[in-house]
């Protein structure tokens, strides 16, 4: 997809799941369309319902009505956690947000080898089937909803919105693509973040003049960790990079079954992340994520034990804060963070019938609430004033299908905020100031930084 498609190095989103889904289907920002904060921590408060507003129509409720064919599967989290009986209220589930079928999972994350499964309205029993995997499970779904409406109406366009639990925690992926990555990660996480930053330049995704950011002081140095430490660290890094290696190869296949049908040409691909890596597994990561969520302590040595089981159905694991700090490479800090390594994502767009030519970058700056509007432009279409008889919000997105052609066209959008648990940032004219807020600390006491970043990719000067 990146070698015959368009990869943008300047893409942003709000650095956390739910408020990125929130303005990714409707083109505005998440706090105006209620989701300020993830689904489950909805406070009634003003810009934090936990549910999408029928104010801001989503692509499905757009392109159903225009004659599409609409598909979600995966993850949602866009419901309330009140509101996800089996009993309903149903409305803020995809099929009451425009989907005609949906096959996935409602929460934030999920098991993959045992997930908690929805099909359209119902919870269903896990699959029983030997090596079951959620990721090959969901494209397995894709394909099957796309072929029944090809077999059905071939003529009529779809939209499928595929949206995997992959690579959020809990890191679990097939033993053979984790052991692919046996020894790779020996080195520690200094050692990867200049490895990858050099690549990064080697590979023209980032200016070569970047600086990587400085090392975050937060994360214990890998040199003054004992060998069973590193050895642990290292091998969650082994599983994530299987768990994304494994995903990749998922999206390979449906890109492979498209293909094969003649409809990768006119099919338009967005590839993108929710958010920045995640430091919330700390510093020797976590085996079972559900300790960490209760705010319980794991002992090293329990950590250590199961070093071999990582990435089984035997652990809820996440890797340790070290390799998020790598993993987002070469910029500052994490996800929930308003800097670059909490908004500033890949993306890359597909579409061989616009985008001729292939392998290239793009810098404009562009944010999850633009791609609503680039869908809707590529459609020729045009957001609704009203629907259903609900007078709907205008668009806060801005349609960058203008650097299909032009892949060094100017800009055209020119500002955008940044808000999440109080880290606040907003962008204006290349510029950027950012800061971080801690929990119950004063606002007017935040230190607040500024960038200009056309010259200053990883916010480091």
């Amino acid at each position: 997809l990146a070698a015959g498609g368009r990869r943008y190095n300047n893409f942003h989103t709000t650095a956390m799941c739910s408020p990125t889904r929130a303005s990714l289907l409707t083109g505005r920002n998440h706090h105006a369309v209620g989701m300020g904060m993830i689904a489950d921590m909805c406070t009634g408060y003003p810009g934090y319902a936990g549910q999408v507003s029928t104010q801001a129509a989503t692509l499905a409720e757009i392109l159903r009505p225009a004659g599409y064919s609409t598909f979600a599967i995966g993850k949602w989290h866009l419901t309330r956690a009140r509101d996800m009986t089996a009993a309903g209220p149903f409305e803020q589930w995809p099929l009451g947000r425009g989907f005609e079928r949906y096959y996935g999972f409602l929460y934030s994350l999920v098991d993959q080898w045992h997930p908690e499964l929805v099909a359209d309205n119902h919870f269903i029993p896990t699959p029983d089937t030997p090596g079951y995997h959620l990721s090959e499970d969901l494209v397995d779904r894709t394909i099957d909803m796309i072929r029944d409406q090809q077999a059905g109406a071939p003529d009529k366009p779809f939209f499928a919105y595929l949206a995997f639990g992959a690579c959020h925690s809990p890191h679990q992926a097939p033993r053979p693509y984790i052991d692919k990555y046996k020894g790779r990660f020996d080195a520690g996480w200094e050692v990867a973040r200049e490895q990858w930053h050099a690549r990064q330049i080697a590979l023209g995704i980032i200016p070569p003049e970047t600086q990587l950011s400085p090392f975050n002081t937060d994360i214990q140095p890998w040199a003054s960790m004992s060998a069973d430490e590193q050895r642990l660290c290292a091998r969650h890094q082994e599983v994530f990079a299987g768990f994304l290696d494994h995903t990749d190869a998922q999206i390979g296949r449906l890109m492979a079954w498209l293909g094969e049908r003649g409809m990768m040409d006119n099919t338009m691909i967005v590839l993108m992340s929710d958010n920045g890596a995640s430091s919330e597994g700390k510093q020797f990561g976590d085996i079972n994520l559900r300790r960490y969520i209760q705010m319980l302590e794991e002992p090293f040595e329990q950590k250590l034990a199961a070093i071999d089981e990582l990435g089984s159905d035997k652990h809820w694991n996440n890797y340790p804060a070290g390799w998020a700090h790598a993993g987002n490479t070469p910029l500052k800090w994490f996800k929930m963070q308003t800097h670059g390594g909490g908004v500033r994502d890949p993306l890359i767009v597909h579409w061989p019938a616009r985008i001729r030519q292939g392998g290239l970058v793009s810098g404009q700056f562009c944010h999850c609430a633009d791609i609503a509007p680039t869908i809707l432009e590529a459609c020729g279409l045009e957001a609704p004033a009203v629907l259903n008889g609900i007078a709907q919000l205008p668009m806060d997105g801005t349609s960058f299908a203008y650097s299909f052609d032009t892949p060094d066209a100017a800009e055209q959008k020119h500002v955008q905020y940044f808000e999440l648990m109080g880290n606040r940032g907003i962008w204006a004219y290349g510029w950027k100031a950012v800061t971080r807020h801690f929990e119950g600390a004063d606002f007017e006491n935040d230190r607040w930084e500024l960038y200009h970043l056309a010259t200053d990719f990883s916010e480091s000067q």
